[in-house]
């Protein structure tokens, strides 16, 4: 008896810690209310949770994800990380002349993208990349940048809510710099939680499209990924965009692996300028949610951008 109860103290000890740590803001919220009947009506939601075009596992290794997750965590490789910090050139963001048309690679899927003196800025992760900031630290010589150094902001894009693509702390720093928020289908809810203004979020499913203020027109588009930032996946939805302006068409490809989407949007838009594709984030464990190296230029032969 006395150690059932030891057990049991140690399991609600758990539950409780859990609880609290799960209730801290950064976690963002699940979608609710008016958003969550908007989700239960998209064609690509059943059954309590969003769903790729095509059966897709997320983890193919024999422990399943929380094996893999461990694996990720803890396990040590060697020449997994580079033996110096990597060299970098770190540009004057709030001074580049607007009249130019660039883009910026801040590593992983962070980009600050200027066009048609509009600015854009994909997926930024300037703090943490994960819930606790000993886990998936970057490399050294990548942090050059931080929330401050970064412009004022007409557009936020955000692919899905994973961690290293929704980076809290970096989104609060940022909050009034701010213009428009575009998201995918119920990311909206965390933005909404963390105090952004409903009527500044941009929400949508797949193959829905908004004109913005700019003039310039976003899609969003499917991807093969998944979404999260607990244990509960697939709240969300995850997205891939087209971004077209009067003279580029750009493909903002966030994450995802290979699957016959590629070839559906460039037969949608057969005039790509510019693809901005994952790049290095591949395992043979995760090979249906991320592009190894081989499927990365299958989609990119697919797509069939000017630039990669």
């Amino acid at each position: 008896m006395k150690q059932l109860l030891i057990i049991l103290l140690i399991l609600v000890t758990i539950q409780i810690i859990s609880l609290l740590v799960m209730n801290q803001p950064k976690f963002g919220r699940l979608p609710r209310g008016e958003r969550l009947e908007r989700i239960k009506q998209s064609p690509n939601y059943r059954e309590g949770q969003f769903h790729n075009q095509h059966p897709t596992p997320q983890m193919t290794s024999e422990g399943g994800r929380a094996r893999a997750m461990w694996d990720f965590i803890f396990e040590k490789r060697e020449r997994n990380r580079p033996e110096e910090p990597i060299k970098a050139i770190k540009s004057d963001l709030k001074n580049l002349p607007v009249s130019e048309d660039l883009l910026v690679w801040f590593g992983h899927s962070s980009y600050l993208l200027q066009l048609n003196g509009s600015t854009f800025l994909i997926d930024p992760v300037f703090e943490d990349a994960s819930p606790f900031s000993f886990i998936n630290k970057p490399f050294k010589g990548t942090q050059i940048y931080a929330a401050d150094d970064m412009p004022n902001i007409d557009y936020l894009i955000i692919t899905h809510d994973h961690w290293d693509h929704l980076d809290y702390k970096t989104i609060i720093k940022l909050k009034s710099r701010i213009g428009k928020v575009i998201v995918p289908l119920g990311v909206g809810e965390h933005f909404e939680y963390w105090g952004f203004p409903v009527e500044d979020l941009i929400e949508m499913d797949w193959q829905e499209s908004a004109i913005l203020p700019s003039g310039d027109t976003i899609t969003a588009l499917p991807t093969r990924h998944f979404s999260g930032r607990d244990f509960r996946s697939n709240r969300t939805l995850w997205a891939s965009y087209m971004l077209q302006s009067p003279e580029k068409n750009i493909y903002i490809g966030g994450d995802g692996g290979y699957d016959s989407h590629y070839l559906d949007i460039a037969s949608q838009f057969p005039d790509i300028d510019i693809a901005l594709m994952e790049n290095g984030q591949y395992n043979k464990d995760w090979r249906y949610i991320h592009l190894m190296p081989s499927d990365l230029l299958q989609a990119i032969k697919d797509l069939n951008p000017k630039f990669t």
